[in-house]
């Protein structure tokens, strides 16, 4: 029986295994090809399905994670929908931190999954540093009163596997035609894995790290006030590996927002802002490589995440 026809046996098989896209609107011209990794086709339109999987199997593994236990984590949004996800197919009770900076539609998604949210007040709805660490408090808070399993994604490395499958994949399916690879950082862990992974292959694969411009911690800079739901946690993050990384972009949430609104027009691509992130550095990398070259970059979600958002409100 082929795959097209298999039965599943529950959703959670459905995670990984992503599609490439080639961009022709956006890529056209003297530059490399841009391919596109379709994260957005993961079960809940996100790439963190593959890193909640991997966080709560391994917990489940080694004994961390019993049956029915709660599990507790802080998160932006995407990461606590895909735990939702994962949580409720497993059927453990889980516990969100999170914020009123991020969109509604993701902490909708997480309640109609089961979890129960903890909301964290931002300042004017965004993103800096003592958001990430108020967040990480609350998950505390609710761990140590629950006595839940904390899957603690800034320091859980168990992810790792997850987004090296990912650079698997890419590898495969550009038959190992990867000039350049770029990927946004949040916990680091998606970059870091799947540039390990396509390094393994070839040493000389080019990879860009990208953050905020308002926050750019990673280049040196001070921390600040963003609105890339998704990445800059405001800090560098526990599992930043410098040694992985050849450039560091940076992008402002301007020009990231007003990417993610020119690939869905000229591309018909619907995405999140992190992707718009993503793509900026990635053009500017596929100019200086030129027409023979190929860069790699990831479709992190879907824009149907940020319908309530400025994203993509219609004046």
């Amino acid at each position: 029986m082929s795959q097209d026809h298999a039965i599943h046996a529950s959703i959670l098989e459905r995670v990984g295994s992503t599609p490439l896209i080639e961009l022709r609107g956006l890529a056209a011209g003297d530059r490399a090809r841009i391919l596109l990794k379709m994260e957005s086709e993961n079960p809940t339109g996100s790439m963190k399905d593959r890193m909640a999987l991997a966080m709560i199997e391994a917990a489940e593994n080694d004994g961390r994670l019993r049956p029915g236990g709660n599990v507790v984590e802080y998160t932006g949004g995407s990461t606590g929908v895909s735990l939702a996800l994962v949580c409720a197919v497993k059927r453990y009770p889980l516990q969100i931190a999170t914020s009123d900076a991020f969109s509604r539609e993701k902490r909708d998604h997480m309640q109609a999954l089961g979890a129960k949210l903890t909301l964290i007040d931002s300042v004017s709805g965004g993103m800096d540093e003592a958001l990430t660490r108020n967040m990480i408090e609350a998950a505390r808070q609710i761990r140590e009163r629950t006595d839940g399993f904390w899957t603690d994604q800034l320091n859980n490395s168990d992810q790792l596997a997850a987004y090296r499958t990912m650079g698997d994949e890419i590898w495969r399916q550009t038959a190992g035609r990867v000039d350049a690879y770029v990927q946004s950082v949040g916990t680091a862990a998606s970059l870091r894995g799947a540039a390990e992974s396509l390094r393994d292959n070839n040493p000389g694969i080019h990879v860009v790290a990208v953050e905020p411009s308002e926050s750019a911690v990673l280049s040196g800079g001070e921390t600040g006030v963003h609105k890339i739901e998704g990445i800059g946690a405001g800090f560098v993050a526990p599992l930043w590996e410098p040694g992985v990384v050849d450039e560091i972009a940076i992008v402002s949430t301007d020009a990231a927002k007003g990417m993610a609104r020119r690939l869905a027009r000229s591309e018909a691509l619907f995405a999140g802002t992190s992707t718009g992130a993503n793509l900026v550095a990635a053009l500017e990398v596929a100019k200086r490589l030129g027409p023979k070259a190929t860069v790699v970059t990831v479709m992190c979600d879907s824009g149907i995440k940020y319908l309530s958002t400025d994203l993509y409100k219609v004046d």
